[in-house]
């Protein structure tokens, strides 16, 4: 569940947290940790606006994973690589989760009367409904089969994924796929011989990662996400047709944690937890 205007607010407020991803000039990540709904969704209907856009369930499926193959060979994490795909969420968010799709559908009819009033001839195929990403719909079945396959093909083939231990969580297992990933990294760091030196890296779109991630205490926790273009609605949805195209984003928590510190060094002596404060 997002943070609506977070991240154009704290990106606003604070210029240089975040860096442009160059070649060559990646730091080096230990764990790689992906929320899949937001690639899911970008794979499956990229041109929202666009009544004419049919794509086929394979075409899905070898779209997201190029997705990620893109984002390993990106990263190249070196031990951990960690996919969550949403399960059942708690009922609040089921709540939003069913207002949010009856807008989808209603925004979706209403594209294609306005383009059969135009008089333009809509495909004959049935256009892809995007509510079928839901746990246990039988898309979603499909899909955790065939990332199954696709997992053990790289292990298997790519000498890149050796000697990384690959998680694969999915729409089965209950709960939202951040909660998923920090349950991971609290699990991990809960265990005798744990590396706090351990350094992260979380892909994902909801601002609300900024949160959790500081939550979690790490002193070396990346976000990775998609530039976002503050223009006006036409400009936001035009997505690159392929990962090569698109500007990814790196935001340092540590940064972060390291701003707000400053910012707020002026209350330190005032707030009650003060002590608890100088401590974290």
């Amino acid at each position: 569940m997002g943070v609506p205007k977070f991240y154009r607010w704290i990106s606003e407020r604070y210029p240089c947290l975040s860096e442009t991803v160059k070649e060559f000039q990646i730091p080096e990540f230990d764990n790689l940790y992906l929320d899949m709904n937001g690639i899911i969704h970008t794979c499956s209907h990229p041109e929202d606006d666009n009544p004419h856009f049919r794509i086929t369930e394979e075409k899905i499926f070898t779209d997201i994973f190029y997705y990620l193959e893109f984002l390993f060979r990106m990263i190249k994490p070196r031990k951990v690589f960690f996919m969550a795909v949403d399960g059942v969420a708690p009922r609040a968010k089921m709540n939003q989760q069913r207002g949010r799709r009856f807008r989808s559908a209603r925004e979706a009819q209403e594209c294609e009367e306005r383009a059969l009033k135009k008089g333009e001839v809509l495909p004959t195929e049935k256009r892809f409904d995007s509510n079928c990403i839901t746990p246990g719909t039988e898309f979603m079945v499909k899909l955790q089969e065939q990332l199954k396959y696709f997992v053990v093909s790289k292990i298997s083939t790519d000498p890149l994924w050796h000697g990384v231990k690959v998680y694969l969580s999915g729409h089965e297992t209950p709960g939202e796929g951040e909660h998923k990933i920090m349950d991971f990294i609290r699990y991990q760091k809960s265990k005798p011989g744990y590396d706090h030196n351990t350094r992260h890296c979380l892909y994902g779109l909801d601002a609300d990662l900024m949160m959790l991630g500081l939550a979690s205490h790490e002193p070396h926790f990346s976000l990775l996400r998609e530039e976002v273009r503050f223009g006006g609605k036409r400009d936001r949805n035009k997505r690159p047709a392929t990962p090569e195209e698109t500007t990814f984003h790196l935001l340092h928590l540590s940064l972060f944690r390291e701003y707000l510190d400053f910012e707020f060094s002026s209350m330190k002596e005032t707030l009650s937890l003060g002590t608890a404060w100088r401590g974290s």
